[in-house]
């Protein structure tokens, strides 16, 4: 049975007094995108840097591509892309230019690779623009090409849609299933509980730990025992503070214009009408809703 593209066991490591990842282990297989999720400070950047080999763990080991992540750190790099957080990318020189410059790094010359990266990455014709000009989501756009001139096969992504609007977001993702796609297997961090969704896996860290890893309907269905409802009513306030005081509301809480109530199951929604009814809301609409992996996040953390 062939190896996992990465397999992390009971991975630490510890700044002083501070746990910054807390015994953490999990598989990540070829082919797969894995989402490790949660907010900022848990963990989530400080574990890509360990199985870089840009920071030595307090204890445990991991494994990339099957190489060992700690004592060799050079095959790992040169087989494996990596899309930080704060790119290097140099403002003064052109599109061009900063690949050309990283695919030297790597030892590649050939200009037509270089071409058909910034191909994949859909910045053909743009080759002469000055980076320091161009929108955060081009930016982007070029810090992933730079990741991906070498053409790797595993490839971490750390928060690489932080800052972006929605639609960049969404072209953003469509080049990772692209990618996912042609076999590449991505490990990609994010706060963004929507993107996860987007996932075929997804790990939730929090405070150092990995509270689960798994698919997010799995998620849902183990860790959402209850039932959904979204509530048109009015003062949403009113409404929120009477129903936090409800036996058998699992959590309510503020969704835009409306509130979301997760029910213990088999309650119902009488109970609700007749508690916020008492709190002299009036309820125009409970409608069935879908669980989320916020949903999911928001359970795992207070248990």
């Amino acid at each position: 049975m062939p190896l996992p593209m990465i397999y992390v066991d009971e991975l630490t490591r510890k700044f002083g007094d501070f746990t910054a990842v807390d015994q953490v282990s999990f598989e990540v297989n070829a082919g797969e995108i894995v989402g490790y999720l949660g907010p900022n400070g848990c963990g989530k950047t400080t574990t890509i840097r360990m199985l870089l080999g840009l920071l030595a763990p307090t204890s445990g080991s991991a494994t990339v591509m099957g190489y060992d992540a700690f004592s060799q750190t050079e095959q790992v790099r040169m087989r494996a892309g990596y899309m930080s957080q704060k790119f290097a990318i140099y403002d003064d020189l052109t599109v061009w230019e900063n690949l050309q410059f990283y695919a030297g790094v790597y030892g590649i010359t050939d200009r037509a690779r270089i071409a058909e990266t910034l191909a994949h990455v859909g910045l053909t014709g743009h080759e002469k623009a000055l980076t320091g000009d161009l929108s955060v989501g081009w930016r982007q756009r070029l810090a992933l090409g730079i990741a991906l001139v070498h053409q790797p096969k595993l490839l971490f992504l750390d928060e690489p849609t932080s800052g972006v609007d929605p639609t960049a977001r969404r072209v953003f993702w469509d080049l990772i299933y692209d990618l996912a796609a042609q076999g590449v297997t991505i490990l990609v961090t994010t706060h963004y509980m929507d993107e996860a969704e987007y996932c075929h896996r997804v790990g939730m860290m929090r405070n150092g730990k990995l509270l689960a890893m798994d698919t997010p309907g799995v998620l849902k269905q183990r860790y959402i025992p209850g039932e959904i409802y979204e509530i048109y009513a009015a003062p949403l306030l009113l409404g929120l503070a009477a129903l936090e005081k409800t036996p058998g509301v699992l959590r309510t809480a503020l969704a835009g214009d409306h509130l979301r109530v997760i029910l213990e199951p088999g309650s119902g929604t009488k109970t609700i009408q007749k508690t916020l009814q008492a709190a002299g809301v009036t309820v125009s609409s409970i409608q069935p809703g879908e669980p989320t992996l916020e949903d999911v996040f928001l359970a795992l953390a207070k248990s």
